[in-house]
C-alpha cells in the first residue's frame, strides 16, 4: 500500500505559521497607527509666553505703584489738613490773647500815672489839713504848696506832659490861642505879652493851647 495520502497532513503545520506572521504584522501596523495618533502637540515656544508674562507683571507693578502713590498723597493731604487746623487754632488763640491784652492796656493805661499822681494828692491833703489848723503859718503853707506843685510838674514831665508857657515869644497859632490884641511899642508885633492860661502837650501833641494876649503895632501919633 502506498503512503501518499498522508502528505496533506504534513503540509498543515505551515498554515498556523502564516496566520501568526499576519497577526504580528497587523499588531505592528496598529501600534504604528496609535503611535501617530498619540504624538503630542508641540508646546508653545517659551519665547512667545515671556512677553505676555512680562506685560502682566509690569501692569501689576504699575497698579501697586499707583496705589502706593495714592496712599502717600492721601496721607500728605491729611497731614496738611492737621497742620492747617493747628495753625488756625493757634491763630485764634493768639487773636484772643491779643484782644485781652489790648483791653487790659486800654483799661489800665493810666495805672503808672495814677500811682505817681497819688503822692501829689497826699501832699495836697497834708497841706489842706495844715491850713485848717489854728495858728497855721502862711509861709509854711506857701512852701508846702510850692513843693506840691513841683512834685506835680515832675510827674507830668515823667509821662511826657509838657507845659506851653510862651511869654515874650512870637505868637504861634499851632500852640497859642490869642484872646486879645494890645498895641505895644516896646515889643515887636505878634509877640505874646501875657499868658492868661498855660497850655499843655502830650509827647509833642497839643492837648490844650495857651490862652495869650498878643501885641500889635501901635497907632501912629
Amino acid at each position: 500500500m502506498s503512503m501518499d495520502p498522508q502528505r496533506p497532513e504534513a503540509a498543515q503545520p505551515d498554515a498556523p505559521q502564516l496566520d501568526e506572521a499576519a497577526l504580528r504584522a497587523a499588531v505592528e501596523a496598529y501600534k504604528e497607527a496609535n503611535a501617530l495618533d498619540e504624538t503630542p502637540t508641540p508646546a508653545p515656544e517659551p519665547a512667545k509666553a515671556e512677553p505676555e508674562a512680562a506685560d502682566a507683571q509690569t501692569e501689576e507693578r504699575s497698579i501697586e505703584e499707583l496705589s502706593a502713590a495714592l496712599d502717600a498723597a492721601r496721607a500728605e493731604i491729611e497731614d496738611g489738613r492737621d497742620q492747617v487746623l493747628r495753625a488756625r487754632a493757634e491763630l485764634e488763640n493768639l487773636r484772643r490773647r491779643h484782644a485781652q491784652e489790648l483791653e487790659k492796656a486800654h483799661k489800665f493805661a493810666l495805672d503808672g500815672f495814677v500811682r505817681e499822681l497819688l503822692q501829689v494828692r497826699d501832699s495836697l491833703e497834708l497841706g489842706c489839713n495844715a491850713a485848717l489848723e489854728a495858728g497855721a503859718d502862711l509861709g509854711t503853707l506857701r512852701e508846702g504848696t510850692e513843693l506840691t506843685l513841683k512834685l506835680l510838674g515832675d510827674v507830668m514831665e515823667k509821662f511826657g506832659v509838657g507845659v506851653v508857657d510862651p511869654l515874650d515869644q512870637p505868637f504861634n497859632p499851632e500852640f497859642h490861642q490869642a484872646m486879645s490884641m494890645q498895641p505895644r511899642e516896646d515889643v515887636p508885633p505878634n509877640t505874646v505879652v501875657l499868658v492868661i492860661q498855660k497850655g499843655y502837650t502830650l509827647n509833642g501833641r497839643l492837648v490844650r493851647p495857651a490862652l495869650v494876649m498878643v501885641s500889635q503895632q501901635a497907632a501912629a501919633s
